[in-house]
C-alpha cells in the first residue's frame, strides 16, 4: 500500500494526496482507510511535536491541522457516508483553515442545473441560491467552464454579474474565488471561496489547497457511482437536495426555540452532531418529526462552546457572521 507522509510540506503532501487518488491505481476507500490507520497510529507523536517558537511553531501547528482536515475528509469516505455531511465538512474546513471569510457549494444535476448543498453562513447561502436563480455568478460560470474563476474586487464586476456583485458587496464582500469540483473532463460542482472587505483575495498557496480538499470530495462522489451514472447521479443529487432541505427546517425550529440568528442555529447542531457522532441529516429529521428537543441541541453547543474556541484555526477566533465580516 502506498502511504502519504504527513511531515512533509503543504505542497508535496498535496502533490502526493492528489496522484495517489488521480491514478487510479488504490481506490479511493483503501487509500482513506490507510491515511486515516497512519494517522491515528501517530497522533500521540504528532501531538508531542515541537519546533522553536514564533513563526516555525505556526507553521508546524497548520500543517498538522491540515492534515488532519484530509485524513478527515479522507475518513468521511470509508464505508458508506452522506454527501451533504462530506460537503459541509468541505467548506467548513476552508472556513477553518484557509484565510477566506465564508464558503459555499454547489453541486450540477446530469443535465447541469446546479444547486445548493453547502454553505458556511446564511449570507453565502443566500448569494450562491441567488447564483442559481439568476443563473449567473463565478460558481456558474466556474462549472459551466470547468475552471477557476478569481475575482479580486468585486466593484469591477458590476456589468459581468449585476445582482450578484451588488448583493455580495452589500452583505460586506469584496472578492471571491470559485474552483471547479472536477475529475478529469467531468465537473460535478463548484466551490466558493469569498473575502470580506478587511481581508485580502486568497493567494496561490491556499487556493491550490482548497482545489486539493475539493479534489478528495470529488474523487469520493465520483468513487461512489455505478454504471448507471446518470441515474445514480440523480438520485445522489436528490437525496443531498432532501436532506438540505429538512437541515434548513431543522435550523429554522432551532432558531425560534433559541431565539438565535440561523449561523447559530447551525452552529448547534454541527456541534451535537459532533459531539454526538450522527450526522446532519438524521439529527435534523429527528427535530423536524419532533423526535429530538431543541433545548437539548441548544445546551449541548452550549456546554461545549468553550472547547470549540480553544481548537480554533489562527487565522480567526470565530466564524463569519450574516454579513461575512469577523
Amino acid at each position: 500500500m502506498a502511504m502519504i507522509q504527513l511531515d512533509t510540506t503543504i505542497d508535496e503532501a498535496l502533490l502526493r494526496l492528489r496522484a495517489l487518488a488521480y491514478s487510479g491505481g488504490i481506490p479511493i476507500n483503501d487509500l482513506a482507510a490507510d491515511i486515516v490507520s497512519r494517522r491515528r497510529r501517530h497522533s500521540k507523536e504528532e501531538e508531542m511535536t515541537s519546533v522553536s517558537s514564533g513563526a516555525g511553531q505556526a507553521d508546524t501547528q497548520r500543517y498538522v491541522l491540515l492534515a488532519q482536515r484530509f485524513v478527515a475528509l479522507a475518513d468521511t469516505l470509508v464505508d458508506d457516508y452522506d454527501v451533504v455531511d462530506l460537503l459541509d465538512h468541505l467548506v467548513g474546513s476552508c472556513v477553518d483553515l484557509l484565510d477566506v471569510s465564508q464558503a459555499g457549494l454547489m453541486l450540477a444535476d446530469p443535465l447541469g442545473t446546479l444547486s445548493l448543498v453547502a454553505s458556511s453562513s446564511e449570507a453565502t447561502r443566500l448569494l450562491e441560491l441567488l447564483q442559481v436563480q439568476t443563473e449567473q455568478g463565478p460558481c456558474v460560470e466556474c462549472v459551466r467552464t470547468g475552471s477557476p474563476v478569481s475575482v479580486t474586487d468585486l466593484r469591477a464586476e458590476t456589468q459581468r454579474w449585476p445582482q450578484f456583485a451588488a448583493s455580495a458587496l452589500q452583505v460586506g464582500f469584496r472578492s471571491v474565488q470559485a474552483l471547479p469540483m472536477r475529475l478529469r473532463d467531468e465537473t460535478i460542482g463548484g466551490l466558493n471561496l469569498f473575502n470580506a472587505d478587511d481581508r485580502p483575495p486568497l493567494s496561490l498557496p491556499e487556493r491550490k489547497i482548497a482545489q486539493a480538499m475539493a479534489d478528495v470530495a470529488t474523487i469520493g462522489i465520483l468513487q461512489q457511482r455505478s454504471v448507471d451514472r446518470s441515474s445514480h447521479v440523480a438520485e445522489q443529487l436528490q437525496a443531498a437536495l432532501t436532506t438540505r432541505i429538512v437541515l434548513e427546517q431543522a435550523k429554522g425550529v432551532l432558531a425560534e426555540h433559541g431565539q438565535v440568528d440561523m449561523d447559530t442555529a447551525f452552529a448547534a447542531l454541527r456541534v451535537f452532531c459532533r459531539t454526538n457522532r450522527t450526522t446532519l441529516g438524521a439529527v435534523s429529521a429527528r427535530i423536524v418529526r419532533r423526535d429530538l428537543s431543541p433545548g437539548e441541541v441548544l445546551s449541548t453547543s452550549l456546554r461545549t462552546s468553550e472547547q470549540d474556541t480553544g481548537n480554533d484555526n489562527p487565522h480567526r477566533t470565530t466564524r463569519g457572521t450574516d454579513n461575512g465580516q469577523r
